[in-house]
């Protein structure tokens, strides 16, 4: 039981980082129709920013409050990324948005490339680490001299994805930019005859889900406090499972799904082989999608005639 509840603990933090970049790619697949296959990418690419100030902050600027250092991380992260973001959408997307379905998904491939060769080619291949960002923990019960823990940096995690997940609905969901994202989703060109500016309600969609990956990037950074250039893919492409799982056009869908495969990851490892996590995590998806192809919380798609 103590295993279990302690697997629970880390599989609902695992799941939180899947699920703040899962909604990066709901948000983006809600508006244009089409995966920004680069966005994994730009998830490691805004956690070796997050190492990088985290480091200049720390050791050479000599601030000693760690909660001060992280905000600022976090801050710098988002900036910067939501840039990267941004840049993505004007230079690998709207050139070819008229253009056929594949043209993007091959121009967004080789951002993803491009991203994990440059941060290669400047950083290195080694993983690059550093001391614990955070310690200490609460100890929920103790059973047979085994101690079931919930450590500090996992609240914050959780407590980071619970909050932007609020946010981000609120804005989707209350706002303006919201309703011009809704209208988007629905028909572009009658967006624009009713006076919405497509071109910038895409672009910041693209900087809202960048801002959310370099959220990740950090919490990830604080979760393992290390980073490889090669760190985009894999997590990329389980919370593009996850958006896809939970319903991919669904907030609370995207991150639904991060918590299940996180979930199913961490119980699988404690109690199965290790080696097929992986395995049982796609299988869930696989048995979600033959019983419900929109996902958990998806919308069945409507056929515009």
């Amino acid at each position: 039981m103590e295993v279990f509840v302690q697997q629970l603990v880390n599989g609902l933090t695992l799941g939180s980082i899947y699920g703040l970049i899962a909604i990066g790619y709901t948000m983006v697949f809600g508006i244009i129709g089409m995966v920004n296959f680069a966005h994994g990418d730009i998830f490691m690419l805004s956690a070796f920013i997050a190492l990088i100030f985290f480091i200049f902050l720390t050791s050479w600027l000599g601030i000693g409050s760690i909660a001060i250092a992280l905000l600022i991380v976090l801050v710098l992260a988002m900036i910067l990324t939501s840039l990267w973001g941004w840049a993505v959408e004007r230079i690998a997307y709207r050139p070819l948005r008229g253009s056929f379905r594949l043209a993007p998904l091959i121009s967004a491939i080789g951002v993803s490339i491009f991203l994990s060769n440059f941060v290669q080619v400047v950083q290195g291949a080694r993983n690059k680490s550093i001391p614990p960002m955070v310690n200490g923990g609460i100890t929920l019960f103790e059973d047979n001299g085994y101690a079931v823990t919930l450590a500090y940096k996992q609240i914050i995690i959780m407590a980071a994805t619970a909050v932007l997940l609020t946010i981000f609905w609120y804005v989707v969901q209350k706002t303006p930019l919201g309703r011009a994202q809704r209208a988007c989703e629905q028909d572009r060109k009658m967006a624009a005859l009713l006076g919405i500016n497509v071109d910038r309600t895409i672009s910041l969609t693209f900087v809202m889900g960048a801002a959310l990956a370099a959220v990740a990037g950090t919490m990830y950074l604080l979760y393992y406090g290390v980073v490889s250039f090669s760190d985009g893919f894999v997590p990329g492409v389980k919370a593009f499972t996850a958006a896809v799982l939970g319903g991919i056009g669904s907030l609370p869908g995207a991150v639904l799904g991060g918590l299940i495969i996180g979930l199913v990851e961490t119980l699988w490892s404690a109690y199965f082989s290790i080696e097929y996590k992986d395995v049982a995590a796609f299988s869930i998806l696989a048995i979600v999608l033959i019983f419900m192809p929109s996902g958990i919380l998806g919308r069945p798609e409507v056929e515009k005639v």
